[in-house]
């Protein structure tokens, strides 16, 4: 049996890592607070992931970089609205630099006031329950406390770029359902 100890193998370069996650298709959120004074932040992210059932657990990552991260390390609350396919403006309103994000955007407060984009695929308004920085982002762990489903299919980003959803098919032409669960 091997190990590797980190210490001896160098990490990959950061261009070559970019081209890797580049590969990995997600789907496209943004993520919503709000600051001291209850005014709405937010921020596009492609990293959301479920991380348990019981609790009902949540991860999002926000680089040590965005200008908004000061503010949601010190909300107690957050939201994840999952966008669906045709919010792609919306997408790249909330990854501007410097724009005032909510300008013209419509949004409710959630049961725990996080901002909630009006016609989202889904949202998810999380009460914040662990902050871990790791490498150049802060992972913000959070606990779901509510939720809507909205219709549509998701905006997804892959290869730099926005795709669309299309069925998955079998070699014989007949649609694939995908699992209800993976492990």
């Amino acid at each position: 049996m091997s190990s590797c100890t980190p210490s001896t193998i160098p990490p990959v370069e950061c261009a070559t890592f970019r081209e890797f996650c580049a590969r990995f298709a997600s789907g496209v959120t943004i993520v919503t607070a709000r600051d001291s004074g209850g005014s709405p932040l937010g921020l596009t992210a492609s990293s959301l992931t479920a991380v348990s059932l019981n609790p009902p657990l949540i991860l999002v990552c926000i680089g040590h970089n965005s200008g908004v991260l000061p503010q949601f390390r010190k909300s107690t609350h957050f939201a994840v609205n999952i966008l669906h396919e045709g919010q792609e403006l919306l997408s790249t309103r909330f990854a501007a630099i410097g724009a005032d994000r909510f300008a013209g955007v419509e949004w409710k407060p959630g049961k725990a006031g996080s901002p909630l984009l009006l016609d989202c695929l889904a949202q998810v308004e999380c009460l914040t329950h662990k902050i871990v920085d790791a490498g150049d982002h802060a992972v913000f762990f959070g606990e779901v406390i509510d939720g809507a489903l909205g219709d549509g299919e998701p905006l997804l980003y892959f290869n730099r770029g926005y795709r669309s959803l299309s069925p998955l098919k079998a070699t014989s032409g007949e649609t694939l359902e995908p699992p209800d669960t993976f492990e």
